[in-house]
């Protein structure tokens, strides 16, 4: 289900993520032979990944076909709709929960979060956002949605200070820009090789 979702979204998004990301790289490549600043390949990609990321979410609230669905002022009213474990029980809340996990994530590193209200804040305020302009824009507004997106927030926020705090407790070798460059790359080389599985075994 998940994976199906995953997919999806990559075909319809693909080209514009092409574009940006071409523009992207390439004016970056630019900025760094000009001004010869010095190049850390994780941030820059943590930057790309924030960057497709949103462009993917963009595509997932203005996009996707909401026709089986009805506006909820009443909070808890959908979630406890879906039976535990079904299609549509994961798609509405786990989906919705796993939406603003990689926002959780990128705000709490880009903006280094310690305190968790700001996450709640921030998630609070970016999903009203959007589920306001979805019922603006003909589509749907679903309270339960912003309280699952909130969640997922702070689910990323959660995993971000785990990671600092495995981070306080590495040596100092492996604090080292070369460390994150790699583990960046490994990554990366994951996430390709579960959308190319997810693709051939025809999900």
């Amino acid at each position: 289900m998940i994976g199906t979702t995953i997919i999806n979204i990559f075909q319809n998004v693909w080209p514009m993520v092409f574009i940006f990301t071409t523009i992207i790289v390439s004016m970056r490549v630019t900025y760094l032979l000009k001004h010869h600043t010095t190049f850390y390949l994780y941030k820059d990609l943590m930057i790309l990944g924030f960057i497709i990321y949103i462009l993917c979410l963009f595509h997932v609230v203005t996009f996707q076909d909401v026709s089986w669905s009805t506006s909820n002022f009443i909070p808890f009213r959908e979630m406890f709709r879906y039976e535990f474990g079904t299609g549509l029980f994961i798609r509405n809340v786990i989906g919705n929960m796993l939406m603003f996990l990689p926002f959780g994530f990128f705000v709490s590193y880009f903006l280094q979060l310690d305190k968790t209200w700001m996450m709640v804040l921030l998630s609070l305020i970016t999903s009203t956002c959007i589920e306001t302009t979805q019922l603006v824009i003909g589509r749907v507004f679903d309270v339960d949605d912003i309280m699952l997106n909130v969640i997922g927030g702070i689910a990323g926020y959660l995993v971000y200070r785990i990671l600092v705090s495995i981070q306080d407790h590495l040596p100092t070798v492996l604090k080292k820009p070369l460390f994150y460059n790699i583990i960046m790359v490994i990554v990366l080389i994951l996430i390709l090789s579960y959308l190319y599985m997810i693709i051939e075994s025809g999900v």
